[in-house]
């Protein structure tokens, strides 16, 4: 499996998915393990970020603070993830929601991973395994009726796979961020990632960028 995967790094992704449109604005934020490539024309001061999936690396979402001045709500029902925020001194424009993100709303069981050294659980058992928790997931679009936002500026989603399920309906309920960060997680079927980048394309976003299995897509017109 593990070989398997390096593949779809190496060979596979740069293959499957090219970025459509270049960008001048692009800009990395965040560590080396975290991190993500946006584009700053696209978000601002007071842009509402949805990130999905925390683990204990809030690099990036603490960037989009530091760099943009922008409000960053974080999704995680991960215990381990719950605590790990709890124990950081944080910017006031973090906050810490542990739920998880996924295509319905109700109580998922999230799998753990075979590394126990590993934080991020899967909801999808990405890699079969027996032990779980159970924890409430929410639609985005329930979680910004939840919060009172109209629209939201940037998402991401690094959550195990659930990721497809998410983004469809996403699109289904007419939320369209400016910006999507999206990891398309491995071991999955490749197939679901050319549909749900084929999804992307038919709703009205380009992909701008890929690094290793992280994709950003923006929407036309931003």
């Amino acid at each position: 499996m593990r070989v398997r995967n390096r593949l779809v790094r190496s060979v596979a992704f740069p293959v499957m998915f090219r970025p459509g449109s270049s960008r001048t604005d692009l800009v990395r934020l965040g560590s080396d393990y975290g991190g993500w490539i946006v584009p700053r024309d696209a978000i601002g001061p007071g842009s509402v970020c949805y990130c999905g999936g925390v683990g204990t690396d809030i690099s990036f979402d603490l960037a989009l603070i530091a760099t943009f001045g922008c409000r960053v709500w974080a999704f995680d029902p991960t215990p381990r993830s719950v605590a790990w925020v709890q124990a950081q001194e944080l910017d006031e424009r973090f906050t810490m929601v542990p739920v998880g993100i996924a295509g319905e709303a109700g109580e998922l069981r999230f799998y753990s991973p075979e590394d126990s050294a590993q934080v991020s659980h899967s909801v999808k058992n990405i890699q079969r395994t027996s032990t779980f928790f159970t924890a409430t997931v929410a639609t985005l679009a329930g979680l910004m009726a939840e919060l009172g936002h109209d629209t939201v500026d940037l998402v991401k989603l690094d959550i195990e796979g659930a990721e497809h399920d998410a983004i469809r309906r996403m699109l289904d309920d007419g939320v369209r961020p400016r910006v999507l960060c999206v990891e398309f997680d491995q071991p999955e079927p490749l197939s679901w990632g050319r549909a749900t980048a084929a999804a992307l394309r038919g709703a009205g976003y380009d992909l701008v960028a890929v690094e290793g299995l992280n994709l950003t897509f923006v929407r036309r017109g931003n």
